[in-house]
């Protein structure tokens, strides 16, 4: 969990300083670049106003009467509006003309002092600027210029290697900062996600105590939907539970109801086999061997039925059958039954065309256990009635009814009711009934009130 916890921030970290890699070199790149570009047309791109072009394009104003040069009324004029003055030199370096220049200025310039004036501004804070006219030149002064003129030197090797220290220093302060930026973000980012690790795992361990981060950030929804799924977690354990406690008291029901019909088809075989009884006793014997082995038999059936049930794996065998005649019979059969010849059991119908495609076997085997159950469970004295409908069936009996808190167990494959005076059952019963009618797509439901009696509802809805 740690080491996960750590790969986050590591990859999150490496995005953010692979970032800040990136924009520094592409930032360095653009310096350089506008270093180079603007070093090239520095010359070429001075703008109109600049004393520098105004000195180039001065020679416009100059023209050559008798191989001398000579100022013309405009370039005065230009002279004068600028705030300049001019000394023309023949090749020699001697003025041989000259507008509006100082009394301080020389007469005679020799190379380097041409240099030497070009490069510095003077005592009198004036700025020179050269230009050529034929083979003559000149020199334009401007006191107190805006432009300014600087002169400096460079080691290249020098300037390379001091640029180069300087970026690399600028790149570990960078980076540090990016990292320790990235470290923070990345905390922050991969606490939530830690928490929901520690949440998944506590889920995986059976803890479903919901959850509430202090901070869970943009993760609001997934802490949201991890407590959802604790809840539906908690509750499916407890369904477990409920049915595995269901479960081991059926295996403990079971198992007693066939420790009894085996220990006395035991004490009776034993019987048998002394040999010192009369016929008439050796029949008893027989007999009661014989019920109990049926009964021991019913059960297995029952417990196979069930588990094939459940398995969906009981094929139909489906018929059109007339609902009416076919319920109608069944009552009559369990009247016949010498267990419930005596009990009042009513039989009623408003459906007589009602014809439904159902296994006959199987639905007989599911209204059957419905209809003993009522009369087992609802009294001696309780009347039953069996109602065939258009869209549905009930069965009603107005016994003592079953306690609310029991009446969403009544179906399940290993309850017996608290109230449950028959041990002999096997608790499937009702299971049965429920998943055969299920099979059919049809729906099982019971309602009951304490003292007031029980209806179980079997519905298949409209037919046409």
């Amino acid at each position: 969990m740690i080491r996960l916890k750590w790969k986050l921030t590591g990859r999150y970290l490496f995005s953010i300083l692979s970032i800040v890699f990136i924009v520094i070199v592409v930032n360095t790149l653009m310096v350089f670049g506008m270093i180079f570009f603007q070093h090239q047309t520095v010359n070429e791109d001075v703008s109109s106003d600049s004393a520098e072009r105004f000195v180039r394009e001065f020679s416009q104003y100059l023209s050559l009467e008798q191989d001398t040069p000579v100022l013309s009324a405009e370039g005065r004029q230009a002279l004068e509006a600028y705030g300049a003055w001019i000394q023309i030199l023949d090749q020699h370096g001697y003025v041989i003309s000259s507008y509006l220049a100082p009394d301080t200025a020389s007469e005679h310039y020799s190379a380097m002092e041409i240099v030497h004036k070009y490069k510095y501004m003077d005592d009198e804070f004036n700025t020179y600027f050269l230009g050529n006219y034929e083979d003559f030149s000149y020199i334009v002064g401007i006191q107190y210029s805006q432009e300014r003129r600087f002169v400096f030197s460079m080691n290249f090797g020098s300037f390379l290697s001091t640029a180069s220290q300087a970026l690399l220093a600028i790149l570990i302060v960078d980076v540090l900062i990016a990292a320790v930026i990235g470290l923070l973000f990345s905390s922050i980012l991969s606490r939530p996600i830690h928490s929901m690790i520690e949440r998944i795992t506590q889920l995986k361990q059976r803890n479903f105590e919901v959850s509430h981060p202090k901070r869970p950030g943009i993760y609001t929804s997934v802490f949201a939907n991890l407590n959802d799924v604790s809840d539906t977690l908690q509750q499916h354990e407890e369904e477990r539970v409920k049915l595995e406690k269901l479960r081991n008291e059926w295996i403990s029901n079971v198992s007693h109801d066939l420790k009894t019909p085996l220990a006395s088809i035991q004490g009776y075989a034993e019987l048998l086999r002394e040999g010192e009884i009369n016929p008439r006793e050796r029949l008893e014997y027989a007999g009661v061997i014989e019920r109990q082995s049926i009964y021991m038999k019913e059960l297995l059936q029952d417990l196979n039925l069930t588990m094939r049930l459940r398995n969906q794996d009981l094929p139909l065998q489906l018929q059109d059958t007339r609902m009416e005649p076919f319920v109608r019979e069944l009552v009559i059969d369990v009247l016949n039954d010498p267990q419930f010849g005596s009990r009042d059991l009513e039989f009623l119908s408003d459906a007589e065309a009602l014809v439904l495609p159902v296994d006959q076997h199987l639905m007989k085997r599911a209204l059957l256990n419905f209809v003993h159950n009522a009369l087992i469970h609802s009294g001696e004295a309780a009347a039953v009635t069996v109602t065939v409908h258009a869209t549905h069936l009930t069965i009603t009996d107005n016994g003592q009814g079953i306690p609310a808190e029991e009446q969403e167990q009544i179906f399940e494959r290993y309850y017996r009711g608290s109230h449950t005076t028959n041990t002999r059952g096997t608790g499937l019963g009702m299971a049965i009934g429920r998943d055969i009618v299920a099979a059919h797509g049809m729906t099982v439901e019971l309602s009951s009130e304490v003292g007031q009696g029980t209806t179980v509802t079997v519905r298949w809805g409209e037919q046409e």
